[in-house]
């Protein structure tokens, strides 16, 4: 199967760029106060090598919008405008899929929940909270729909019963883990995984925002199932008394990394948090 190269860390690059993201909106108030700048950093990640660009709707949710003021008919706009910009700046460079982001319920509570999964709602709940940014989504134009940084089981369920009530989308569904087996609630990853075994609509699982040290764990994990997408962090931890980051910071060991998750059997590869477009071009080169 082809390997396709993903794109890094949205975030990180706005950053880059010079946005101000300390907000519970993150990236997502660029939709509103700077949108072409979210499509600059499309288009470098395309520029690098990426095959999809993940759309700035991670954290674009309409209770979100609500928090700032906006009313029911601009949010369902910005979220629309997170596709439109990921497809502008695809259709710039003349190749490559759009993948709207899905981000968590933890996301929107900005409190590191989609790093534990611990949630004040159900599993009906969860479905009742994503449906309306589903729906706005599957009906965007996307190519497919990039549910990430899962943090829990009964998420998963929510994202598999959304999908049954849109048989028409397609999607990969990107867990968040804690080690090599595991998601962040502690279920085991190929448990998770056998929700959307079978599954037509579902082209891709496996994990992102994650530590790259238990990618191929996880992926052994997922062996033999669908095909299997990794986009980790770059796995950097703060050393204060070399007052550095440490971890696969260098695009160069991220590239080399990739190409052993490569091996080890993931067809979709890319990164996350603190990813850079350089990154994406040392993953690109490396997996050529």
């Amino acid at each position: 199967m082809t390997t396709l190269v993903l794109d890094g860390g949205l975030a990180t690059r706005l950053e880059e760029l010079g946005a101000d993201l300390s907000d519970a909106l993150w990236s997502a108030r660029l939709l509103l106060e700077e949108p072409a700048l979210i499509r600059r950093a499309h288009a470098d990640y395309f520029a690098a090598g990426a095959d999809v660009a993940t759309t700035a709707s991670y954290q674009a949710t309409l209770p979100g919008f609500a928090r700032r003021g906006l009313d029911v008919v601009e949010a369902e706009r910005l979220i629309r405008l997170s596709v439109e910009l990921a497809a502008q700046a695809r259709d710039e460079a003349g190749r490559g899929l759009v993948a709207a982001s899905v981000g968590p319920y933890g996301a929107y509570l900005a409190n590191g929940a989609e790093y534990t999964g611990d949630y004040d709602l159900d599993e009906d709940g969860l479905y009742a909270w994503h449906l309306p940014r589903w729906e706005i989504l599957a009906a965007a134009g996307a190519d497919l729909l990039a549910c990430e940084t899962i943090p829990s089981l009964v998420e998963a369920r929510a994202l598999a019963a959304l999908l049954a009530r849109t048989p028409g989308v397609k999607a990969w569904v990107s867990f968040s883990c804690r080690d090599g087996e595991r998601l962040n609630d502690g279920t085991p990853i190929r448990e998770a995984a056998a929700l959307f075994t079978g599954n037509p609509q579902v082209l891709a699982v496996g994990a992102n925002c994650t530590a790259p040290r238990h990618i191929p764990g996880l992926i052994g994990c997922l062996a033999g199932g669908l095909p299997v997408v990794v986009y980790p962090n770059s796995g950097e931890a703060w050393d204060a008394a070399a007052r550095r980051w440490t971890g696969l910071a260098d695009p160069v060991e991220y590239g080399r990394a990739a190409q052993e998750w490569q091996r080890a059997g993931a067809s979709l590869i890319g990164g996350c948090c603190r990813t850079t477009p350089e990154h994406i071009r040392q993953i690109r080169t490396r997996l050529a």
